[in-house]
């Protein structure tokens, strides 16, 4: 009998800022001359309660690691040791995105940032034998060159370890097509691109994504909202970047019984399961697994299906 251990997995939506470990971050922290509190009480600025109340409330476990990433050899790091947190799983392949122009600050480029992670891309692979790329996500926030100039950025690297561009953050307030320039730069350069869309948005923040050539969604939980939406990304195949514990937690759902997992699946549409943010959600792609187990029976041929979803839709360049 197969089982979810043995299983070789894919993570297409994994964060780095919200996926480093205890160990890691104490590591960091003391490189970067960041206090922080001793035994459990670091767990509590670093992952949600089940009763998470909010996006905001889940975003603010992001400030403490966000403060020790800030050097090129610590964005080694922690890359390289995320892989091997995927290792422990059999994970065999992961895309780590992270926002370069978050951690520029005090003389460190954005080159420079990039170059450190591919740095860790490459340490990890080597001591832990897991694949992976990296996907540089702009920030709805920040002003449109900005992200425009990270594109033209990703493109030196592109094939190099970097794979692919996103765009997060608060979908309501800065609405996608505010950087339409970006996504134009990175057709122009050949860049693959997901965006983060539909996860506490509207269906229509989802079909701004698609006009804008997006090749993956980053959640897409809005996309149950839109029945033509919802066939328009089965016909087109369009990858759907699924993250439950993480869309539990976010309260972009109530409960599971809410949960567009089996609707997607059930219309044909390739559904990814993955991690978001490992240590915010306290959570493993085993762990998601094991959750839609719980909930929804899926089988183990099941599972193999999502990942071989993960497999198709993974932005590898050779």
């Amino acid at each position: 009998m197969n089982t979810i251990g043995e299983l070789k997995k894919y993570d297409l939506h994994c964060h780095l800022d919200g996926s480093l470990s205890e160990a890691v971050i104490r590591k960091l922290a003391a490189g970067a001359g960041v206090e922080i509190p001793a035994g459990e009480k670091l767990m509590e600025l670093l992952q949600v309660e089940p009763d998470c109340r909010s996006l905001k409330e889940y975003l603010e476990k992001f400030d403490l690691p966000l403060s020790c990433l800030a050097d090129r050899d610590r964005f080694r790091t922690a890359v390289s040791e995320l892989l091997g947190d995927g290792a422990k799983e059999n994970v065999v392949y992961m895309e780590i995105r992270f926002a370069p122009l978050l951690s520029v600050r005090d003389g460190l480029t954005c080159r420079q940032i990039i170059e450190g992670a591919l740095d860790g891309l490459w340490e990890g692979k080597e001591k832990y034998g897991v694949d992976g790329n990296l996907i540089l996500c702009g920030m709805r926030h920040m002003p449109v060159e900005q992200n425009v100039e990270l594109a033209e950025t990703a493109r030196e690297y592109l094939g190099q370890g970097v794979a692919a561009l996103d765009l997060a953050g608060d979908e309501a307030a800065f609405p996608v097509k505010l950087h339409t320039k970006m996504f134009e730069t990175a057709r122009k350069l050949g860049i693959p691109f997901t965006i983060h869309a539909g996860e506490c948005g509207s269906p229509r923040s989802v079909w701004d994504a698609i006009e804008l050539g997006a090749d993956r969604i980053g959640h897409g939980i809005a996309v149950s909202k839109d029945k033509e939406l919802k066939a328009w990304c089965a016909a087109k195949q369009i990858p759907l970047e699924m993250c439950p514990s993480s869309n539990l937690q976010t309260r972009a759902v109530k409960n599971m019984e809410e949960y567009p997992f089996l609707e997607f699946l059930e219309a044909g549409i390739p559904v990814t399961v993955n991690t978001d943010n490992r240590t915010v959600s306290k959570t493993t792609i085993t762990g998601e697994l094991e959750l839609l187990q719980a909930y929804y029976h899926i089988t183990y041929s099941d599972m193999e299906l999502l990942m071989k979803h993960a497999a198709q839709a993974a932005f590898i360049h050779n």
